[in-house]
């Protein structure tokens, strides 16, 4: 018997989720920016925070989209 996961278990897995996601997405986007040549030089710091700000952001709109 299978027994589904309690709400908050499932509301914590989808912000994680979203969070996660979200900061994939915007690494993705300025690695590739930066291999197509669009932006020359980019800081490593630039990119770690453009990733914490995303996940950041993540958290914020799944606890809003799910409180």
């Amino acid at each position: 018997m299978s027994q589904s996961p309690n709400p908050q278990a499932r509301k914590l897995l989808y912000i994680v989720g979203v969070a996660l996601g979200l900061a994939l997405l915007l690494t993705a986007l300025i690695y590739f920016l930066l291999g197509i040549g669009v932006i020359k030089s980019v800081s490593t710091y630039v990119v770690w925070a453009i990733i914490l700000f995303s996940i950041g952001a993540g958290l914020l709109s799944g606890v809003g989209t799910r409180g």
